[in-house]
């Protein structure tokens, strides 16, 4: 027996808005009226540069350390939530946050799928207990959290310990394979040990040493493993340098990156928008903007910056403005 006879008859009543109307009881779409916005002309990202001035987040900030307390936070965290979308996205592919921790608090122990980047930004006496492993806080430091060790953060003395929070958890909304598992104990039995050993601290002295010995107006360094690779698989990061009065090379790429200035002010050139910051202050640059930062006078400008590099290169999709898209092609 042949295949069954398709009716090709057109039905002079019918049209097209009726066919699409049809579609709707089948659960299809057709993809003819949304080929452009599935297959743009070039990468475009939903999330904007934006920037978040830490003179009117702190305060904030503080006040939440006065009103609530760490067993009801759990994480007492301000995100930095991108105006275009909702929590967890700062970038359509990163998420930031500013944490808090008080004197005499514990963040409880928790661990998670979520790989984390932490950017100590002020404060004297805090520590983070990472699978045993207890490390101080020294300001400027850059501390992981690698994915499913239990940790636990916590504060001697006085005044307040912040930190910059750098997660990939908006790529779970795509891979449903994030969750917690909670510690019994507030904290996770750990022993002090010298955090200038520790393979997870990268201290600030001898970032800003190896940015200085750089020649030049602008320093980049990554943040890389003792054997050279990423820290993870997701995130990564640098730090970079920009003299008084200079600026860095103008870059465009389908990265998608969080600063935070560490010293010095200036602005950053993202797209059409002029993004004017100082000490403190944290902005972000989504994928495929062009993007200049530019030191005022008088002082250098350090930056810290986390970002997506190494999953967008692993996955085959990193590329910048000055690549010859011929040179992209592959054959299997």
């Amino acid at each position: 027996m042949g295949p069954a006879r398709v009716d090709t008859t057109v039905n002079s009543a019918d049209s097209a808005e009726r066919l699409l109307q049809d579609l709707k009881d089948t659960n299809t779409l057709p993809l003819w009226t949304q080929m452009t916005r599935l297959n743009p002309p070039e990468p475009n990202p939903t999330a904007i540069p934006f920037v978040w001035r830490y003179d009117s987040i702190r305060p904030d900030l503080l006040r939440a350390g006065n009103l609530v307390t760490e067993k009801q936070a759990e994480r007492r965290v301000l995100m930095l939530v991108n105006p275009t979308r909702d929590a967890p996205y700062t970038t359509d592919t990163l998420y930031a946050g500013l944490q808090l921790v008080m004197p005499n608090e514990t963040a409880p122990a928790h661990r998670h799928t979520a790989f984390a980047m932490r950017y100590i930004i002020e404060g004297n006496g805090g520590f983070t207990a990472v699978h045993g492993r207890r490390i101080k806080m020294q300001k400027g430091d850059v501390i992981l959290t690698p994915t499913w060790n239990y940790h636990d953060h916590g504060k001697d003395g006085s005044g307040p310990m912040i930190w910059l929070d750098g997660l990939d958890l908006p790529n779970f909304r795509h891979f449903p394979v994030h969750f917690v598992q909670h510690f019994d104990q507030p904290r996770y039995p750990a022993e002090d040990i010298d955090t200038a050993s520790s393979p997870i601290v990268f201290p600030w002295v001898k970032m800003k040493a190896q940015l200085d010995e750089v020649p030049g107006n602008w320093a980049t360094k990554r943040y890389l493993r003792a054997d050279g690779r990423e820290v993870s698989r997701v995130l990564g990061g640098c730090a970079e340098r920009v003299d008084a009065a200079t600026s860095s090379p103008p870059r465009q790429e389908t990265l998608s990156a969080v600063y935070h200035i560490i010293a010095g002010s200036g602005r950053s050139e993202v797209g059409d928008k002029s993004l004017v910051w100082k000490a403190g202050d944290t902005f972000c640059v989504p994928s495929w903007y062009r993007y200049q930062h530019f030191a005022d006078e008088g002082k250098t400008v350090y930056l810290y910056r986390f970002d997506d590099r190494p999953m967008i290169t692993a996955l085959g999709f990193y590329r910048s403005a000055d690549i010859d898209s011929e040179t992209l092609v592959s054959i299997a």
